[in-house]
């Protein structure tokens, strides 16, 4: 029988460390939110969207125009964002334009860029 490297050789489970490791978890609902906004961000075009809304507010049209794809498909990527509260809109006459929700957006995407760039 082979032996798996990356595991236990052997079943021992310190109570101390799993007691202390669930005393710091967060609920499931929280859990569940969080999952949530991972997948979305995992999407290459709602990135490339906070990315475009990193530099500065931007309505419909130019992002449609940014990243080369109908201010439609645009709206609905958006909408998915706005659902997560991602980003966020205001309205100036005929126009929305949309902006990252709050400073914890630019963290998480800035941080997720130190990730992957130190490889």
């Amino acid at each position: 029988m082979k032996k798996n490297k990356d595991t236990c050789e052997i079943k021992f489970v310190d109570k101390e460390k799993v007691d202390r490791a669930r005393k710091l978890m967060r609920s499931d609902d929280i859990i569940i939110r969080l999952a949530e906004t991972f997948k979305v961000l995992g999407d290459p075009t709602r990135t490339k969207i906070i990315s475009a809304l990193l530099a500065e507010e931007l309505c419909v049209c130019d992002i449609a125009n940014l990243l080369n794809m109908s201010d439609s498909a645009i709206s609905h990527q958006l909408r998915i964002l706005r659902n997560l509260r991602l980003v966020k809109y205001r309205r100036e006459g005929k126009m929305a334009f949309y902006s990252l929700d709050d400073r914890h957006i630019n963290e998480l995407f800035e941080h997720g860029l130190e990730h992957v760039s130190e490889r």
